[in-house]
């Protein structure tokens, strides 16, 4: 499930207005009776990323083979440092392609699973306890769950409307 998810009816819950998460309804998977998952919006999958970066140098370096044989061979070093560069860019954006958060209401557990550069973390909050907190500043809107005075941001990876439409599901799920 590498790269972009559309937003998802399943099983009676709403879509979201994001368009890089899916929401998952009733005992999908068999565990969970509620499981949300939000990821980066890349429009580059890792499995295309050789192919671009191949295609990319077979043409720069294909203008240098040009002007080097029309007598400007300096650019060859040149063409080979932006390549690099360009090598190093989006290496560094495909190491977060696969980045995600996932929230699920499991029976009594509320449990929040954050892959982020190749970490991941792990949270478990009882639903009786857990507390959705919502932040309404200007020009963000951000939600976190709260229990035993531990705090833990959620939905990084939406948008205002996204945030908000996940706010609005988790507080009607927490209370049932």
């Amino acid at each position: 499930m590498a790269g972009m998810l559309n937003s998802a009816l399943l099983n009676g819950v709403p879509a979201l207005a994001a368009r890089n998460a899916q929401m998952e309804g009733a005992n999908i998977g068999g565990a969970a009776e509620f499981a949300f998952v939000s990821r980066r919006n890349n429009s580059l999958i890792p499995e295309r990323f050789c192919l671009v970066v191949g295609a990319l140098a077979v043409l720069s370096l294909a203008i240098a083979g040009g002007f080097a044989v029309a007598g400007a061979w300096l650019i060859l070093p040149f063409a080979g440092l932006e390549l690099a560069a360009l090598a190093i860019a989006l290496r560094c954006v495909m190491r977060r392609a696969r980045d995600y958060e996932r929230v699920a209401i499991e029976g009594d557990r509320v449990v929040l699973d954050v892959i982020e550069d190749s970490e991941q973390r792990h949270f478990s909050f009882n639903r009786l306890w857990a507390q959705l907190v919502v932040r309404e500043r200007a020009p963000q809107y951000r939600i976190a769950l709260r229990s035993y005075g531990r705090e833990v941001e959620l939905g990084r990876y939406l948008d205002e409307s996204g945030r908000r439409a996940l706010a609005r599901e988790l507080r009607r799920r927490l209370r049932g």
